[in-house]
């Protein structure tokens, strides 16, 4: 007879053994999939992070943008921003801030009959980034900001004010009160490639 401590290995039984076979390779399987859906999200994250700082173009003024838009804006307009970015679908972005009351003159003349600004009851996470963003010009994203922002939007021959007859391309709105008594107007629009911004070389600012 065997002694239990002698050196003869006791095998275990065959379902045992092909249990703990079945819950290694769960484990070795499991760990790669982690691990390939880690690389996988890297990646991905790191080509839309690529995707959102490509394609700046230099030279788009408030002035030249305001142009390429086709909208009208209060001469009484103050800090003026714009960016214009070149990609499949190339993005303006164009913002200013104008006293709340004419602001508010402002933006009626740009409503589309029938239509109204409207509260923002969807908000996005303060994370949000759009692949054009706001940040572009040193400003929140708007659709994060819940107090005091109304949404709103027009196309090409929405509207017959002189505000926004000569509008060219459609425009999503953003107003935002930011203070009482100051309003900051966002516009964005996706545009059909091909625009050249003055001075510009067709490389990415920095």
């Amino acid at each position: 007879m065997t002694h239990p401590n002698s050196g003869e290995r006791r095998k275990l039984p065959l379902a045992t053994r092909l249990t703990v076979i079945a819950a290694t390779l769960v484990v070795v399987v499991g760990g790669g999939a982690l691990l390939a859906q880690y690389l996988g999200d890297r990646v991905m994250s790191e080509q839309v992070q690529k995707e959102k700082d490509c394609c700046w173009l230099t030279g788009a003024t408030p002035a030249w943008t305001i142009e390429l838009l086709g909208v009208t804006v209060p001469q009484t307009a103050s800090d003026r921003r714009a960016a214009y970015k070149s990609d499949r679908v190339d993005t303006s972005l164009l913002a200013f801030t104008l006293p709340s009351k004419p602001a508010d003159a402002y933006l009626e003349a740009l409503n589309p009959p029938g239509t109204t600004l409207i509260k923002n009851f969807n908000p996005k996470g303060k994370d949000y980034e759009p692949m054009a963003p706001f940040a572009r010009l040193g400003l929140r994203e708007p659709e994060t900001i819940v107090a005091g922002m109304r949404l709103g939007g027009l196309c090409e021959g929405d509207v017959t004010t002189p505000e926004g007859r000569n509008v060219h391309h459609c425009l999503d709105i953003y107003a935002h009160e930011f203070t009482p008594g100051s309003t900051r107007i966002y516009m964005r629009s996706s545009i059909e490639p091909g625009a050249s911004p003055p001075a510009s070389d067709g490389t990415s600012a920095p």
